[in-house]
C-alpha cells in the first residue's frame, strides 16, 4: 500500500492526525526535501527507509515504490501541502494504476490555508468576494493562454498567486493590467506557519518594490485583493433578523 500525505503548510503540528500515524507507520518514505519541514521525519521509526524526492526523477520514485510492495512494506509519499494543488499527483498515481499498485490520499493542508491563518484573515467577504481564485504565472512550466493572470484578474476576486515569488514584477504588471486597482490591498506571506514565517503588506502598486526590499524570491505566497481591506457587510450566518432551518426570529 503507498499512502499519499499532504504534510501540511510548514508548521510540524499542522499535519493531520491521520498523516502523522501513517507516518509513523510507514516502512518507507519518500518526502519533498526541499519543500516540507523536514522536523516532520521525527514522526517516523527508527528502521523506516528515507528517501528524499528533491534528488529523484519519477521514474526513480516508482522503483522505490515496486521495492518496497515487492517485499510488503508500506510507503508514504509526503508532499507539500495539501495533494490537491501543485502536486504531481496524478502522474504518480496513474503509474501505481498501471502496475496496480493500491493507494490512498491522506488530505493536507495547504499553504494558502495557512497563509489567511497568519494574515487573520477571511477570503470571502459578504458584498466583497465570494470567490478565491489559485493560480501561478507562467515560468518555465507554462499556463494555459486562457488562465493568464491578467485575465483572471478581470474578476477583482480574491487571488492567491503560488510558485510566483521569482516573477512578482510580471505578476504584478499582469494583475494591474487585467482590471485590479493600483491600490488594491496585496500581501507576501514568506513560509506561512514556519518558525521563520514573514508577512509585507503593501498596495499592489508596490508589490514588487515590497518583495525586492525584503529579499522574497521564493517560497512565498502573493495574496491580492478587498478581503484584505476594511469594508464589507456582516454575514446573514449570525444575523439576528435572519431565520435559518436551526435558528427563528423572534416574533
Amino acid at each position: 500500500m503507498v499512502n499519499f500525505v499532504g504534510a501540511g503548510c510548514g508548521a510540524p503540528d499542522l499535519i493531520t492526525v491521520r498523516g502523522a500515524r501513517l507516518l509513523s507507520e510507514a516502512d518507507v518514505i519518500i518526502y519533498a526535501g526541499s519543500l516540507i519541514n523536514t522536523e516532520l521525519l521525527k514522526y517516523a521509526k527508527k528502521d523506516c527507509e528515507l528517501f528524499d524526492s528533491a534528488f529523484l526523477n519519477l521514474d526513480e520514485i516508482i522503483e522505490i515504490i515496486k521495492k518496497a510492495e515487492n517485499n510488503n512494506k508500506m510507503t508514504v509519499r509526503l508532499q507539500t501541502g495539501d495533494t490537491s494543488i501543485y502536486s504531481a499527483l496524478r502522474e504518480q498515481t496513474e503509474r501505481l494504476d498501471e502496475l496496480n499498485i493500491p493507494y490512498e490520499i491522506c488530505a493536507g493542508v495547504s499553504s494558502f490555508c495557512g497563509a489567511a491563518a497568519a494574515l487573520k484573515a477571511e477570503y470571502t467577504l459578504p458584498d466583497m468576494t465570494q470567490t478565491v481564485i489559485i493560480t501561478r504565472i507562467a515560468g518555465r512550466t507554462a499556463v494555459p493562454e486562457k488562465e493568464k493572470i491578467s485575465s483572471l484578474a478581470a474578476h477583482n476576486a480574491t487571488m492567491i498567486i503560488f510558485l510566483s515569488a521569482g516573477l512578482i514584477n510580471e505578476v504584478m504588471t499582469e494583475l494591474l493590467s487585467g482590471g485590479y486597482d493600483k491600490k488594491t490591498p496585496a500581501a507576501i506571506v514568506y513560509k506561512a506557519t514556519w518558525t521563520d514565517e514573514k508577512i509585507f503588506r503593501c498596495t499592489l502598486e508596490k508589490l514588487a518594490e515590497t518583495a525586492e526590499e525584503n529579499g522574497i524570491k521564493k517560497t512565498a505566497l502573493i495574496c491580492v485583493g478587498d478581503f484584505l481591506g476594511n469594508d464589507y457587510s456582516l454575514s446573514k450566518l449570525y444575523d439576528k433578523e435572519f431565520e435559518t432551518e436551526y435558528r427563528k426570529v423572534q416574533k
